[in-house]
């Protein structure tokens, strides 16, 4: 769907005024229009959470709430995170880096690392503490950390005929940074350590009929799906807000409980053997090879 959007360029509260939008690996639009935030992801070399996507999407989201809290003119309704990669979500966690900080033994590396995530998911979660509503956009493949950072946002849409999944116990981890915690509150405990421990790939259109995946959209028309919530949340703004803040109520994630989920994943990845980071190695090679097709 074709809309006019506008590049939102971050807001320097010390200045009052719009800063060089200075980003090197996300991509900001702002649809005035329907007061929606776009930030696309792109990580290089790989197209996971690389330090530098990590710094762009707290600086961005930091400049967000700036602009709600210190300027007037400036609305945002709806933040949407999707990416720049064509065919690709986001693949997850930085596996080189993983794999470099684990054969240092260095867990506050590690556990620095998650908690970023960490940080940036429960915003995410919680809509920023703002009146609006985050959205998950999928059109491409989501793995790990990927399909993670998407269950973080009020709203998922995927398209169909992609890939999602947990794959991290095929190089005998698990997803530390908020997966367990998100799915049990959608599909049941049962179901989310199951999902979990098979490092099974569902398609889209398997996770919708489970419930994770809140709306289902042909291919190339999840934009078109996303304007089609925003009008019916227009007709009845009152209901949709209600339910918004029940939502918050009944699938109440703690800040601590990521936390202490986070130190046990630091203290697994240096469990890992010479066998497993070989698998790691093979797996950086993949998604590596994700970014050679764009």
């Amino acid at each position: 769907m074709n809309t006019v959007v506008q590049l939102s360029e971050p807001y320097n509260s010390k200045l009052g005024q719009h800063t060089e939008n200075k980003y090197t690996q996300l991509k900001t639009f702002y649809d005035s229009e329907y007061k929606i935030g776009w930030f696309l992801m792109s990580g290089e070399p790989r197209p996971c959470f690389t330090p530098t996507l990590l710094n762009d999407l707290t600086a961005y989201l930091s400049n967000v709430k700036a602009e709600m809290a210190y300027s007037s003119n400036t609305k945002y309704d709806y933040l949407v995170v999707g990416s720049n990669v064509q065919g690709v979500f986001n693949l997850g966690g930085d596996l080189h880096l993983f794999r470099s900080l684990i054969q240092e033994k260095n867990r506050d590396g590690l556990l620095s690392y998650a908690i970023q995530c960490i940080d940036i998911l429960y915003q995410n979660m919680f809509h920023f503490d703002l009146d609006l509503t985050t959205v998950s956009l999928i059109q491409g493949d989501a793995l790990g950390g990927g399909f993670e950072a998407a269950l973080s946002s009020n709203l998922i849409i995927a398209e169909r005929g992609i890939k999602l999944g947990l794959p991290e116990v095929l190089f005998n981890l698990f997803p530390g940074m908020g997966a367990y915690s998100l799915l049990s509150r959608k599909i049941g405990s049962a179901a989310a350590e199951k999902m979990i421990l098979s490092g099974k790939l569902y398609n889209s259109e398997e996770l919708y009929e489970m419930g994770v995946i809140d709306i289902l959209a042909e291919p190339g028309e999840g934009e078109l799906e996303l304007y089609k919530y925003i009008k019916a949340a227009k007709r009845s703004p009152n209901s949709y807000r209600a339910m918004s803040k029940i939502k918050d109520i009944c699938n109440q994630v703690t800040y601590q409980e990521l936390v202490d989920i986070a130190n046990v994943w630091a203290d697994s990845a240096l469990n890992l053997t010479e066998k497993d980071l070989r698998m790691m190695e093979r797996l950086v090679k993949r998604q590596s090879s994700k970014n050679k097709l764009n």
